[in-house]
């Protein structure tokens, strides 16, 4: 048993063993889906339905194919045996083992769980976590929440569980779950119920022990059990080994992880101990639906707990590989121990000029990364095989056919626990930048993940998402790449070349994939589809155009262009051990240079990306017959090519003269170029001898940037809105054959049903967007220096360089999080519950997406995958001065806090 914290910091030790593969600290962590009903992995429906075909209501009584869910719940990193907590409060009809909510169907702006629950604390090695689940006391209003919200439009707020009135008079149960390891394979549970309420009130509580199914589907897998002996139940497994729960005082239930089959399908079960059994025992009283012989494949510790008013009751609970005769003697003292470690790590990532709200912001966020670990698994050949058909065919009716070669079995970080737990391909990396800051090892793991064979299509294509692989997201994989490789860098010294060169290697392939895919004539302008951002154009721009044709996208020019800087940095980068890669670097030059020349390019009949009368840039749409036109949106989508900025340090003009002479040449060589260069870019580079690389010169960087800062169009009061306030009055129209289509200034919901209808990018606030603009804010600044100013806000005249205008733009996006004088957070909207009740005012949760105009929390309310990135707004201006940011550039980015040498 570890219990000792008398080391600087002994959660920096335990991530360091697990690194080197010495000691594996990972092995159990919080791997466990909060939904896996309503998911792709267990659709086998005619119609791809997933919803409809594995419901909630199905849940309690079906056994999964692909995963397992469950309620704070913790596994093994292959998801064999899995717990996590049960509750009955005596009322519900049915035992809370998983989180409630509403389908795409019948929610009001799509699916949305509704439930409140914090992901509170957790450290990388998951040495020690804390998770909060607040249950009412009166009977869970399902029926309510999906009749109320199936009444209301899209223009209509959503009905929110705190709305029914279930928690009035505070009569809901606070339920604390923590864990701490005494060992990589010794987990001690610990479950904290407070009676919030002004009366006594009785709660059942259900620690639940179970084995994945597993053993039915292709045959030839061994059973595992589960077994009572003295104060334990014993779980053997012939991967796993033995493990044995160790419990106090309670009754033991046991029945069998198997479905239903009589309540799901109407024929007969084949044993009468089935997935139910334990909600048909508790709250059913059916006394034959558990197994008299304590034996089976899922069992639950129950526990009655009488608590009175304002008063809590605890329960320990102990997982471990090793036989004890005395499971509680060290268990106080090592889970305070854990808790003492957890406090000393994250104040080792905090730099101390951080304030009190600010570091609570940052840990919740950070806990909400680590938190949303799953495991993942689907093999899709095999899905296919189940679901009838040919690997080998493609047929275009099932989904993901084309994917045969996929296999997913890894722990991944998911976008959201209960709304989107499964991987998406752009969100997967920017979720690695927050995770660096106190991951980098599975930070780097996850961006190498998506590159390897098993998951990178033959042809090059980056898998998207589970509803549809292949579909399109932005390539800011290399993006990711490059920066945390510059952040291990600078935290040890050394770069994981590696890492970097392993990494190169796959993205070359897709870069060629999107060089041969989207780019239908072959002149530099891409058509990337809808590009992770939903709603955003006049049309669903991954379905074919109602007026035929094609669509040349801003947005996705400039990420291929943004994708060539980062692989040119790259290539220099390796290039100092191998100069093969000086090669790969001028052909890399040489395409963003004709992109930059496309991106620019003055057509006629409206056929230029760059609109001279606006100053911005638009998606052109070119018909049948030949001609163009603008499609004169304020977007992301104009805004993006501001991301596409990119500093290359004074080291490649030192070290590789060949290839700046190369560059040279190119330029003269053809005129093209040679104009654009002329025109837009500034002459040589810094005294430094770094170069920039961007889509423009400095005078359209301040015609952009005049619309970007202007309140009344992209600035909003908790960062850069999706789209421009311009459009409220003056909404953007396009009439097709009669049919008018058009994009107005919406703030909060979607009012359309494109792409599900549960995402908008209609004038919300995103922050991985806003991210990659402080970026390539910070990137200009780092070049062009602090003389450089523009207004900020425009028409405000004051005058800010461009490092403020990223720190503007970033304490934005952190105020959204913290609270104002009155003690409310934006994030919560209306809700004055979480600013004046003790036990909420303290609780934070991240949504998806932001009010444009008030900074209320939308979408899903767990998206700490990308919004997690808060952490970094939150710390990045404390870390970094104005004076090193211009003097180092990129380059002297550090982790926000990091102030500890390396581990030895």
């Amino acid at each position: 048993m570890e219990t000792d914290s008398s080391a600087p910091d002994a959660e920096r030790r335990r991530l360091a063993e697990a690194d080197a593969g010495a000691v594996p600290w990972r092995r159990w962590g919080p791997y466990l889906s909060e939904r896996q009903w309503g998911t792709v992995r267990e659709d086998y429906s005619d119609d791809g339905d997933a919803w409809s075909y594995f419901t909630h209501d199905q849940a309690r009584s079906r056994a999964y194919r692909w995963g397992e869910d469950g309620i704070a719940g913790v596994s093994d990193d292959k998801q064999r045996l899995c717990f996590a907590l049960a509750l009955w409060n005596g009322r519900d009809p049915l035992l809370k083992e998983r989180m409630f909510g509403l389908t795409n169907a019948e929610g009001n702006h799509g699916e949305d769980v509704k439930e409140y629950y914090f992901h509170l604390d957790n450290t990388p090695t998951h040495s020690y976590m804390k998770y909060l689940y607040k249950y009412p006391q009166a009977e869970f209003p399902y029926g309510d929440l999906v009749t109320t919200n199936q009444a209301r439009g899209r223009e209509d707020l959503e009905y929110e569980l705190l709305d029914t009135g279930v928690f009035d008079e505070d009569r809901y149960f606070d339920v604390f779950v923590e864990y701490a390891k005494a060992g990589p394979e010794d987990l001690l549970i610990e479950i904290t119920a407070h009676n919030r309420g002004p009366g006594e009130a009785v709660l059942h509580v259900l620690p639940t022990l179970w084995f994945r199914h597993t053993w039915s589907w292709a045959g030839g897998v061994a059973v595992p059990n589960l077994s009572l002996t003295q104060s334990a139940i014993r779980a053997d497994h012939e991967e796993l080994g033995t493990r044995r729960l160790y419990f106090d005082g309670a009754e033991a239930l046991f029945t069998e992880n198997e479905t239903n089959n009589e309540r799901i399908f109407g024929i007969p079960n084949s044993t009468p101990y089935v997935k139910d059994g334990i909600d048909r025992y508790v709250v059913h009283g059916v006394r034959g639906a558990v197994n008299p012989a304590r034996t089976g494949t899922k069992a639950a510790v129950h526990h009655e707990l009488t608590i009175p008013a304002n008063g809590s009751a605890r329960i320990r609970l102990r997982l471990t590989d090793t036989e004890l005769a005395d499971p509680w003697g060290e268990f106080e003292a090592t889970m305070e121990a854990r808790r003492t470690e957890a406090d000393t790590f994250y104040a080792g990532i905090t730099p101390p000029a951080t304030g009190e709200e600010e570091k609570r912001l940052v840990r919740q966020a950070l806990a909400g990364m680590l938190w949303s670990k799953q495991y993942y698994y689907l093999d899709v050949e095999r899905w296919l095989a189940e679901h009838g058909v040919d690997p080998l065919s493609a047929d275009p009716r099932i989904r993901n056919s084309a994917w045969y070669h996929m296999v997913n079995d890894e722990i991944m970080s998911m976008p959201d626990t209960w709304e989107y737990p499964w991987f998406a391909a752009w969100d997967l990396a920017f979720h690695t930048l927050a995770l660096s800051m106190v991951d980098i090892g599975f930070a780097k793991g996850q961006l190498e993940l998506l590159l390897r064979r098993l998951y990178l299509h033959p042809n090059g294509q980056i898998p998207a998402y589970e509803w549809n692989f292949g579909d399109v997201n932005p390539p800011v994989h290399a993006w990711a790449v490059l920066f945390v490789y510059e952040l291990e860098k600078h935290r040890t010294g050394h770069g994981d070349r590696a890492f970097l060169e392993n990494a190169f290697l796959k993205l070359m392939k897709n870069f060629t994939w999107w060089l041969n895919r989207k780019d239908a004539d072959g002149n530099n302008v891409f058509q990337g589809g809808f590009l992770g951002l939903d709603n955003i154009g006049v049309f669903d721009r991954s379905a074919p155009l109602p007026t035929g044709g094609q669509l040349d996208q801003a947005d996705g020019t400039a990420w291929m262009a943004l994708y060539c800087q980062n692989l040119l940095d790259i290539a220099i980068e390796l290039a100092v051990d191998n100069p093969v890669y000086v090669e790969q670097a001028q052909m890399l030059f040489e395409h963003f240079a004709w992109i930059a020349v496309a991106m620019n390019r003055i057509g006629k009949d409206n056929a230029s990306l760059w609109d001279e009368e606006d100053g911005f840039f638009y998606d052109v749409l070119r018909l049948p017959d030949g001609t163009a036109t603008r499609l004169k949106v304020r977007s992301l989508v104009g805004l993006i090519p501001l991301a596409a900025t990119s500093v290359i340090g004074g080291r490649a003009n030192r070290a590789f003269p060949e290839l700046v002479e190369g560059a040279r040449n190119f330029v003269r060589r053809h005129p093209a170029v040679e104009a654009f260069v002329s025109q837009h870019a500034k002459a040589g580079p810094t005294t430094d001898g770094r170069y920039l690389f961007a889509l423009f010169g400095e005078d359209r960087l301040r015609r952009i940037l005049a619309r970007m800062l202007d309140e009344d169009e992209f600035l909003g009061p908790h960062g850069i809105r999706s789209l421009s306030r311009y459009h409220a009055k003056h909404p953007y129209t396009f009439d097709v054959h009669g049919r008018t289509f058009g994009v107005g200034y919406l703030p909060a919901e979607s009012d359309s049903g494109m792409f599900g209808g549960n995402s908008n990018w209609r004038g919300p606030v995103w922050f991985p967007m806003n991210i990659l603009l402080i970026r390539a804010l910070l990137n200009l600044h780092g070049y062009h220096g602090p003389d450089f100013t523009v207004e900020c806000p425009t028409g405000s005249g004051r005058q800010l360089n461009l490092y403020e205008v990223a720190r503007e733009i970033s304490d934005r996006l952190t105020a959204t999080f913290l609270p104002d004088t009155d003690g409310r957070r934006p994030v919560h909207g209306a809700q004055t519950v979480f600013a004046k009740d003790p036990h909420w005012k303290n609780l934070i949760l991240f949504y998806e997406y932001f009010h444009g105009d008030n900074g209320a929390g939308l979408g899903a309310s767990h998206q700490t995958g990308w919004t997690g990135l808060v952490a970094a707004t939150a710390t990045l201006f404390h870390s970094i001065s104005e004076e090193d940011w211009h003097r180092g550039g990129r380059e002297s980015l550090r982790p926000p806090g990091d102030r500890e040498e390396p581990l030895s």
